[in-house]
């Protein structure tokens, strides 16, 4: 297992070893030990799974202290821009976002430790994605920031249709409007 540095304090893309041969493949989606000896203690307790169409896009969600969660994204079918913005107030990236392409195909997962809000857009027919999470969902915790504040200048990638996105997520503030807490 591949672990790469981002730029931004425990952000992490990860890259599996996949053992592939004409049978198919197999790869270690998670490994505890391998993420420990990496510096890196995640304990998931939830896994969820979404799938979506063309030009969706979700987020940008987060869960605000004590029930921060922090999330190992991987793509199952598909591929999508998976983006992470960094909400720690003492954070040298605080406001910052960071993008990745993440595809079914190169099975590198992005990890991504609480305190940052999260989001996605579909660039592939049909996505499945998957995330392992290390504290379960409270809703009255749940809260979100606005996919097209112009002040974040987040680079949604155009996948050829129209943006598709909920109407929870257009009435998101902004990210100097909206609450967070770490």
């Amino acid at each position: 297992m591949e672990i790469i540095e981002t730029g931004f304090k425990g952000l992490i893309v990860v890259k599996p070893e996949v053992y592939a041969d004409n049978r198919g493949y197999f790869f270690e989606s998670f490994n505890r030990d391998a993420f420990h000896k990496s510096g890196i203690d995640f304990a998931p307790v939830q896994d969820n799974e979404s799938k979506s169409s063309r030009g969706v896009i979700r987020g940008l969600h987060y869960q605000l202290k004590p029930h921060q969660q922090a999330k190992l994204v991987r793509v199952v079918q598909g591929r999508i821009f998976d983006v992470a913005l960094d909400l720690r107030r003492s954070s040298p990236t605080f406001g910052k976002w960071y993008g990745i392409e993440l595809d079914s195909d190169g099975k590198s997962q992005l990890f991504i430790p609480g305190g940052f809000a999260h989001g996605f857009s579909v660039l592939s027919d049909i996505a499945i994605i998957q995330y392992k999470v290390d504290n379960v969902y409270d809703r009255l915790s749940e809260r979100g920031i606005s996919l097209n504040d112009p002040e974040l200048k987040i680079e949604w990638p155009a996948c050829g249709a129209a943006p598709v996105i909920s109407e929870k997520d257009l009435k998101n503030p902004s990210f100097r409007e909206a609450e967070y807490n770490f």
